[in-house]
């Protein structure tokens, strides 16, 4: 009941429509491939270009969001991602559907832009980012269960991005006018911190996504055509893959800092390498469903790890939104890369080549996790700026050097301070209750 209490839902709203059009991608280019005349590569640079719309909407305003307010910010981005990806939606002119699709993915982006800056003022930017991938997983998988149902229309996952957005619209009134709530948000000013290890990131997440896209983005035609799925069963075991999503991310909730971030950030990232072997090779159902399903398990957990590393570097959700523009780029260019990897590799060529450029940026997403996402070992403890917990020396004499973890050499030095313990007091110095006069010695006070 305390995480339904403390959840900010409008915010989680506004999250699933940002994020909504990445989810949906392989049913977006795939239907753009087979209702307008475009050929494979053609829709995915269109997929490309709704994305790569909805990153640079995040490099525009990551530092506006206070200034214009998160409110306002919100339904300008939803209004926008309504009449684009509506439009869209409508027509079969191939030059409306990209422009459409263009402005709806800035749009996206700008949802997707106050729901990071937001998210990272929370006292608990994990329990958020959970919350708003268990409900873009869900939505999600239930358009993939439904779409197949209602016909081959290019415009029906755009429609259905369009309709959400129209429906988050009025949560948005819950939201404040402006983001610098919290007391760190307040008072933070200046450059951004932890510049080297936020730009590792970037960089990082960027191809990190990339790698997660090209074979989302290309994933509809490998079951169909290399797999032998038909379009139901396609939809299907996508949908079953986003269910299970739905539970990694339940999992990833649960589990929270417990383990840190470096161990799902590193070894999640290597576990998704592999399932991107499997499903890009598979040329059998239960194979293709088993890598799909295992890879949309594990993506959504390392993700919600991502965010909250992101979140934790600057309190007023500047590096949340940069990171997430970066991921968007890496997105964006996911479906034409996974389409020119396949035309010339084949699809599990492919597959090898990412996952091993996914094994290569594990190694420093996971050192940035561990410079900056430490958490304290002992009871009562600080951290370092470096993310490693130093304890906090206690005022007691004869407390042994080897409690307090060794200090790097660019660090202040952790040193022991003897407090001196007071006198027992003795008879004579009572006297009798009430208050005491100014000269007198002070007792014990409050503090």
């Amino acid at each position: 009941m305390l995480a339904l209490r403390t959840t900010p839902w409008p915010l989680v709203a506004v999250f699933t429509a940002g994020y909504l059009p990445p989810y949906l991608l392989p049913t977006t280019v795939g239907r753009l491939d087979t209702g307008l005349p475009l050929s494979a590569t053609q829709a995915g640079a269109v997929g490309s270009a709704l994305l790569l719309s909805s990153a640079s909407a995040g490099f525009l305003l990551a530092s506006r969001v206070e200034r214009a307010g998160a409110r306002t910010l919100a339904r300008f981005g939803l209004a926008l991602a309504f009449l684009g990806y509506g439009a869209a939606s409508l027509t079969t002119a191939v030059p409306a559907v990209v422009a459409g699709a263009v402005l709806g993915g800035f749009g996206s982006g700008t949802a997707t832009t106050v729901a990071a800056t937001r998210i990272a003022a929370e006292r608990d930017p994990h329990r958020a980012s959970t919350a708003g991938l268990l409900s873009v997983s869900a939505l999600a998988g239930a358009v993939y269960l439904t779409v197949p149902h209602l016909g081959r229309s290019h415009g029906l996952p755009l429609a259905a991005i369009a309709l959400t957005a129209l429906a988050v619209w009025p949560l948005t009134g819950r939201l404040p006018a402006g983001t610098g709530t919290s007391p760190a948000a307040r008072t933070a000013s200046g450059p951004l911190p932890h510049r080297r290890s936020g730009l590792v990131l970037a960089v990082t997440v960027l191809c990190w996504s990339l790698a997660q896209n090209s074979l989302w983005g290309v994933s509809g035609r490998i079951g169909l055509t290399q797999a032998g799925l038909g379009d139901a069963a396609l939809g299907l075991v996508f949908a079953v893959a986003l269910g299970a999503g739905l539970m990694g991310v339940l999992v990833a909730g649960a589990l929270g800092p417990r383990l840190g971030r470096a161990m799902p950030v590193g070894a999640g990232t290597a576990l998704i390498a592999g399932c991107i072997v499997v499903s890009a090779s598979a040329t059998t159902p239960t194979a293709f469903a088993t890598g799909e399903i295992a890879w949309n398990t594990l993506y959504p957990v390392v993700l919600s790890y991502l965010i909250g590393l992101a979140a934790s570097l600057d309190a007023r959700g500047r590096w949340a939104v940069l990171v997430g523009s970066a991921s968007s780029l890496g997105t964006a260019a996911g479906p034409l890369a996974g389409s020119v990897l396949s035309a010339q590799a084949g699809y599990a060529g492919m597959g090898l080549v990412l996952a091993g450029g996914l094994l290569l940026v594990a190694v420093p997403m996971t050192a940035v996790a561990l410079h900056t996402g430490g958490r304290p070992l002992l009871p009562g403890t600080i951290r370092r700026r470096g993310g490693t917990p130093a304890a906090l020396v206690a005022a007691t004499t004869g407390t042994p050097s080897g409690a307090v973890p060794e200090v790097g050499a660019a660090e202040q030095p952790v040193v022991e301070i003897d407090v001196e313990a007071p006198a027992l007091a003795v008879r004579g110095a009572y006297d009798t209750a009430g208050p005491r006069q100014a000269a007198a010695a002070p007792g014990p006070g409050p503090g």
